[in-house]
This record gives C-alpha cells, structure tokens and sequence, in this order.
C-alpha cells in the first residue's frame, strides 16, 4: 500500500513539473471568470496518518449564476479527491451571460 501510494506520488509530482504549473498555498486556478468566494479544503484525516501530500487537479463547470454545476476530476490522489470534490461545490465565481468551464488545482499538505 505504502509502494503504491509512493508511487503516486511521484507520479503526480512527475505531471506538475512537467505541467510547470505554479501551485498556490492552497489552491490555484486558471480562470476566465472571477472567484468571489474561495474555501480552502480540509486536509483529511487518512492523509495525514498516511503523511500525505499533493495535487488534485479538477474541472469544473460554472452556472451562469456563479454556482458550480459539475466538477471532473483530472488527477490527485484517490485519498484528497474527496475533500476536494467537497469543496468545490463551496466555492462562488462571478455570474456570467454562459456557463464556463475553470481548472482548479488544490495543494494539500501536512500541517
């Protein structure tokens, strides 16, 4: 288990240099649309037995209102994709004339 989860992270951290994406604290976010209300997430409890920290790369798509209408997953550790996920929907971009898709990534680390 410990391998696999290793392994995952290497590969993650492989992807993001590769990406050579500039990650925020907590999160970044290639948007067209403005965020007006951001949560961070939570850093879940098995990651931080397991000491475990990354990436969770999602796409999301924006109501015109603001509201997050759908969230895809595009890459993270099976163990923050939930919190993740959980998140998302919390967050508030800026109303729109059409709905929009942004790419959120959301670091997460031990304390």
């Amino acid at each position: 288990m410990l391998r696999l989860i290793s392994v995952s992270m290497n590969l993650l951290l492989a992807v993001a240099l590769l990406e050579g994406s500039a990650l925020s604290q907590e999160s970044s976010s290639t948007v067209a649309r403005k965020v007006v209300n951001q949560v961070a997430p939570s850093y879940p409890q098995l990651a931080a037995k397991l000491n475990l920290a990354g990436n969770v790369k999602l796409l999301v798509t924006v109501a015109p209102n603001g509201s997050v209408k759908s969230v895809e997953v595009r890459g993270g550790h099976p163990v923050l994709v939930p919190e993740a996920q959980t998140v998302i929907y919390k967050w508030k971009w800026a109303p729109a004339k059409d709905e929009s898709q942004e790419t959120v990534e959301m670091q997460f680390h031990p304390r």
